[in-house]
């Protein structure tokens, strides 16, 4: 009796007799035999991704592999779906080549949730017959011992673009079309969905959104010159970058539009994606050939407009550097734009720095570059998303958006809501922890140092035998004023000290430059207490400034010119304060004196509320 329960001769159908397969078996009931999570891979190595799930469904007769979309996911997350659940196929992609059958699974329904306890019957692997790649879309309320509705033919409504073929190409816009399924002028065409695409599936369609176009790049070499950009599309299953060269370029480059919907045909070049040069969580991306077929889709209404993953502004102290992610806050503060000279190129850009902050209490300076910076216009509180930004640990973690990366102001998605009512009802008088705690090494390896009190430092003779990191709570009892700074190098990137010429200019001698004035930079050492002992710590500039209440060494050395009183204050104000700090102990010799020293990486406002919960945690420990 079991084995009525599941559609015998479903898995052969969708396989070897696609045509039929819709009309017999409009929503196959299937049993879950194995479920396996597969290693996440993100667009870059660390960066977070969504997991994968590998399945294997039977039919009682057959079982086949299959892949879980993402969109899928949520049946293992929550819960429904397990060893042994009984479920209804709703949607789904069906793949074989060369007796290699899968299935990639982009809708179902959990029947029974608990699971049975074997499996029904005795199934075997499925062998294919075709060796054609097929697609099924199915849905609706049908399922075994209900009679389907009759299947109607579907042809997406499309409007040509006009015809813009290379010379040679006869005219016709890109060829495609050619056969079943070649096009979304074909009477019978089946949408593929982009998850499912590989190098093994033929004649296939794809419906999706443009949600970034880059600008023409040239390239010239010894071999010959060309040029190139790049697309992504989006679909409610995923997202894919694509690629013109130099004919393909021309063809399509203007045609194809951010935010527009097309469909786009196969003869298209499906390939191993080339993680540097796209930021989406893909395997595969798209080359446009010279016989692709695109046109734009009236239908909009079915694509998503963009699809982020995004991860909080406190999450970034645990990404890895140069991980790409997607972030979401309230825009703080917006700087002037400025320029930076590359040390390869020589070649000017545009840069602009902006801070953003969440309701996780932190905040992060994001970079955005080029025309994205020169032609920034949004007010400050708006909610802003990037997608596409990189992680640097430079100075404590900090954002530079992506040149394939993409940015929404007041984006319609839940995340910017709930900002938006944080915001409103009691973010606007909060204040902001920063990543300056975060040092290049401890994130680059991933690697959290361990909290040390100011005795463990001592007992343990930390930085004896080589370089140790370590993290510590502690109050500023004392901060020496006298040589609290020296003038530095105004250059952008040089942090040399310059030599007073006697005749108003100070010389770097690094980059052979006289400058009507230095630009001054923290040198400062700070006593630290905490309940077991104290400490000295040496501070460099950008840590320095965080312990100052944000004023810069310049702003302190025009104090100490024109109010000595003033600047007394801002030292009394910056004592008596506990902060996180993240230190390095090391060996350092001096003359014939050799010496424990300890440097500040990183230091931030205790955050008071993660603190405590520590605590808490600490107390249930000696509880136990």
């Amino acid at each position: 009796m079991a084995q009525q329960q599941l559609t015998q001769g479903a898995i052969d159908a969708i396989f070897n007799d696609p045509n039929q397969a819709a009309s017999r078996f409009p929503v196959p009931v299937l049993q879950c035999l194995q479920i396996k999570t597969l290693e996440a891979k993100g667009p870059t190595n660390g960066a977070p991704a969504a997991e994968r799930y590998r399945v294997v469904f039977s039919d009682s007769r057959n079982y086949v592999q299959c892949m879980l979309a993402n969109q899928a996911n949520h049946v293992v997350h929550d819960g429904l779906l397990q060893r042994g659940s009984i479920l209804r196929l709703k949607q789904y992609t069906a793949q074989s080549l060369k007796g290699k059958n899968i299935m990639i699974i982009l809708d179902l329904e959990v029947i029974t949730d608990l699971g049975a306890p074997e499996k029904i019957g005795e199934p075997v692997a499925l062998e294919s017959r075709s060796a054609e790649s097929h697609s099924t879309t199915i849905g609706g309320s049908g399922f075994y011992g209900v009679k389907p509705e009759p299947a109607q033919e579907s042809k997406p409504q499309a409007q040509k673009l006009p015809t813009r073929a290379p010379a040679g190409n006869g005219g016709s816009m890109g060829g495609g079309g050619r056969g079943g399924g070649g096009g979304p002028d074909g009477a019978n065409t089946k949408l593929y969905p982009i998850e499912g695409l590989s190098p093994y599936a033929h004649k296939w369609t794809i419906k999706a959104r443009v949600t970034s176009k880059s600008e023409i790049k040239t390239w010239h070499k010894a071999s010959g010159e060309g040029k190139l950009f790049s697309v992504n599309f989006l679909d409610d299953s995923g997202e894919i970058r694509a690629t013109g060269f130099n004919e393909q370029c021309d063809m399509w480059y203007d045609v194809l539009q951010e935010g527009q919907v097309y469909y786009i045909s196969s003869p298209c070049k499906v390939q191993l994606a080339k993680k540097q040069f796209s930021n989406l969580p893909n395997d595969y991306e798209l080359t446009f050939e010279r016989d692709t077929k695109i046109e734009k889709a009236e239908d909009e209404s079915s694509v998503p407009q963009v699809r982020f993953n995004f991860c909080n502004i406190q999450e970034l102290q645990d990404v890895e550097k140069d991980a790409t992610v997607d972030i979401i806050g309230v825009l703080k503060e917006v700087q002037e734009v400025s320029q930076i000279v590359s040390k390869t190129t020589q070649k000017p850009y545009d840069k602009r720095e902006l801070t953003l902050v969440d309701d996780t209490g932190y905040s992060v300076r994001i970079t955005v570059w080029g025309k994205t910076a020169t032609n920034f216009d949004v007010s400050p509180e708006s909610i802003i998303a990037f997608k596409g930004t990189r992680v640097s640990d430079f100075g404590g973690r900090s954002l530079s958006l992506l040149s394939s990366g993409t940015m929404a102001v007041d984006p319609d998605v839940p995340e910017a809501h709930r900002l938006k009512g944080w915001y409103d009802a009691s973010g606007r008088n909060d204040t902001f922890a920063t990543h300056n705690n975060l040092s290049s090494m401890g994130a680059a390896t991933g690697r959290k140092d361990e909290t040390k009190t100011i005795l463990q430092v001592k007992q343990e003779n930390l930085g004896m035998d080589e370089a140790t990191y370590f993290n510590l709570v502690a109050t500023i009892v004392y901060i020496k004023q006298d040589n609290f700074a020296y003038p530095a190098c105004s250059s952008e990137g040089c942090s040399k000290k310059v030599t007073d010429m006697g005749d108003g200019t100070w010389r770097c001698e690094k980059c052979e430059i006289n400058h009507d004035r230095p630009r001054y930079r923290y040198i400062m050492s700070v006593n630290v207490n905490d309940i077991t002992g104290q400490l000295w710590l040496s501070c460099f500039d950008d840590q320095a400034k965080v312990i100052m209440n944000g004023k810069s060494a310049n702003e302190l050395m025009e104090a100490r010119d024109q109010d000595e009183a003033g600047l007394t204050r801002d030292f009394e104000l910056a004592n008596c304060r506990k902060f996180s700090f993240r230190c390095r102990a090391k060996m350092d010799t001096f003359g014939d004196q050799a010496k424990i020293r300890y440097q500040v990486m990183g230091v931030s406002p205790l955050d008071f509320r993660a603190e405590s919960y520590k605590l808490v945690e600490l107390i249930k420990q000696m509880s136990v």
